[in-house]
């Protein structure tokens, strides 16, 4: 009988057939399919069955790792099965979504800078180590230097693809994390296939992808795209078997992500659509018919609130609109598209809380129409639970229209951004209006976010 790890590997292999890929086939392997979602589970149980092997872990030890998320879900998963406590340190930009799934898997999370670099106490990887030495009983797998990682790859993701792929493979998208997975499949290729190239796929930011073009080690910049690209070479990492490198922007990552699943039905993260966008311009740009595979890393589920959100494309400029050099460019979610979250006069209060708690955030307008005829916040909820009149369920029931602020202090659309810190002076939402209807809300983080993509 198979147990829930017996089922980690072994995933589909598809041909795209809506995508331009010039004279190419081009195929992805779905590791979204493994148990817990994503490729990484094929190094996890290997790391771990390695330290348990070697005496490194011993009953009801703890695993200790550092991880953009995927890695942690795997030993997360994999450990969890196997009785072993999981603590994860994870960079702050991590996905909202692998922290709930971690822990809903009974990892630790630890949440640390994603702004710092290696040798610094908070980044990821050196306090991992740190928690490390001082928990009893605890190992560090560290993926970046574990030799089960790439050999995990080499004895399971390579063959399996060769066989799936009648042993015909011109060429492999792969990115780089920790680096086992170009490691573990290059140094199967070179063996069994040596006419295979290897690419590599890597985030603007990343310092492999040009190291590997030009010999050259240069700074690190910032990218939004989750496991993978790197501030310094992994160890395990062997770029020698890259036979060509792309560098690709988080907004086409992110665009191609959407596109994969627009056109070809597919729901994969960030670092899929990455490694699609680089596939596709290395298809494009052959003369002659190659076929071609690259993985689908995770699923789409897990970046819900990132690549498929289009507030979060808005905020980071990414959303195609006309920009005006006014205050309308600051307003992200708008009445008129639908996309602001807002009730009316006669909605409850319990629909206030609820939306308020869902969106995450402290004000709502009141609209009428394209009207707004008030606002509703925080302190009015309270408020309100505390009117000695009603008890807190007779409140909850009670229409905006009691509560909601009347006084209202708004702002053209037209109006320089800088107007907006008049506004924000006398402690007010920015409430917006394109003529005599309303645009939306501004708020001093739309502020802060706007400055911070304009310095960039």
């Amino acid at each position: 009988m198979q147990t829930i790890l017996d089922l980690i590997g072994e995933t589909p292999l598809v041909a795209l057939r809506h995508l331009d890929t010039g004279p190419c086939e081009l195929f992805l392997k779905l590791e979204s399919a493994n148990p817990s979602g994503s490729i990484k589970d094929r190094p996890a149980r290997a790391m771990i069955e390695a330290a348990e092997r070697d005496g490194r872990l011993k009953d009801r030890g703890t695993i200790v790792e550092a991880t953009a998320g995927n890695t942690g879900l795997g030993l997360a998963f994999v450990g969890g099965q196997k009785g072993y406590r999981t603590i994860l340190v994870v960079p702050d930009k991590m996905s909202r979504e692998k922290i709930l799934h971690a822990r809903a898997m009974g990892a630790e999370v630890v949440l640390t800078r994603s702004d710092v670099g290696k040798g610094h106490p908070d980044y990821y990887q050196d306090l991992a180590a740190a928690i490390t030495q001082r928990t009893p009983g605890a190992i560090y797998i560290n993926q970046f230097e574990n030799p089960a990682n790439p050999l995990a790859h080499e004895t399971s993701t390579g063959p399996e693809l060769l066989r799936q792929m009648d042993n015909d493979i011109d060429a492999i998208v792969v990115g780089v994390g920790s680096g086992g997975t170009l490691t573990g499949v290059g140094r199967f290729m070179r063996r069994a296939s040596p006419k295979t190239t290897m690419i590599l796929a890597d985030p603007a930011g990343s310092v492999l992808a040009p190291l590997i073009r030009t010999g050259k080690m240069i700074e690190a910049g910032s990218w939004s795209v989750e496991g993978i690209g790197e501030d310094f070479v992994p160890p395990n990492a062997d770029l020698s078997l890259v036979g060509e490198a792309f560098t690709i922007s988080d907004q086409e990552s992110f665009s191609t992500a959407r596109e994969l699943l627009r056109k070809e039905g597919v729901f994969a993260g960030s670092s899929s659509g990455t490694l699609l966008a680089a596939a596709l311009r290395y298809c494009r740009a052959q003369s002659a018919p190659r076929r071609v595979v690259s993985f689908v890393c995770d699923s789409g589920s897990k970046y819900l609130s990132k690549v498929f959100n289009d507030a979060f494309l808005a905020q980071e400029g990414w959303i195609d609109r006309k920009r005006s050099g006014t205050v309308r460019d600051l307003v992200i979610n708008r009445h008129s598209e639908g996309s602001a979250i807002e009730v009316t006069p006669t909605d409850n209060l319990r629909t206030v809380f609820a939306r308020m708690r869902a969106a995450d955030v402290s004000q709502l307008p009141v609209v009428e129409g394209d009207k707004i005829v008030g606002l509703v916040d925080e302190s009015d909820l309270l408020a309100a639970m505390l009117t000695p009149a009603d008890n807190v369920a007779d409140a909850f029931n009670r229409p905006v229209r009691e509560f909601m602020t009347t006084r209202l202090e708004t702002i053209s659309a037209d109006a320089p951004i800088y107007d907006l810190l008049a506004v924000f002076k006398k402690d007010y939402v920015a409430i917006v209006m394109d003529g005599d209807r309303f645009l939306g809300l501004v708020t001093r983080i739309d502020l802060v976010n706007h400055f911070r993509i304009a310095w960039q």
